[in-house]
């Protein structure tokens, strides 16, 4: 299995997007691959969609709604991922972060 898995609903809604997209950027700055489940089950930060899990634990956003780069650095470093990497990793979430809530703010 993935290291980096995204539960999406077919086809992929606003956060099931965004969570790809996280994927995505992970896999781009540490290498760990990223897989795309998708899923009709709707189980939003669990065994459902939408859902980001890195190491087999599925993030849990502290707003309960959506994740947002802070809480994955938070996940990714008590992983042991190195501060280069995390700083790197951080300037390509927070701007997927931004884009999908430009919408939203305007």
């Amino acid at each position: 299995m993935s290291p980096v898995k995204v539960i999406s609903q077919q086809p992929p809604g606003g956060r099931c997007g965004l969570y790809t997209r996280y994927a995505e950027a992970i896999e781009a700055v540490t290498g760990w691959p990223h897989s795309v489940v998708h899923s009709e089950t709707r189980d939003a930060h669990g065994e459902g969609f939408p859902s980001l899990a890195i190491r087999d634990v599925a993030l849990q956003p502290e707003d309960a709604f959506i994740l947002t780069p802070e809480e994955i650095r938070i996940h990714l470093a008590g992983l042991g991922v190195a501060p280069g990497t995390l700083n790197a990793l951080m300037v390509r979430l927070q701007a997927i972060h931004d884009d999908f809530m430009r919408p939203l703010s305007g």
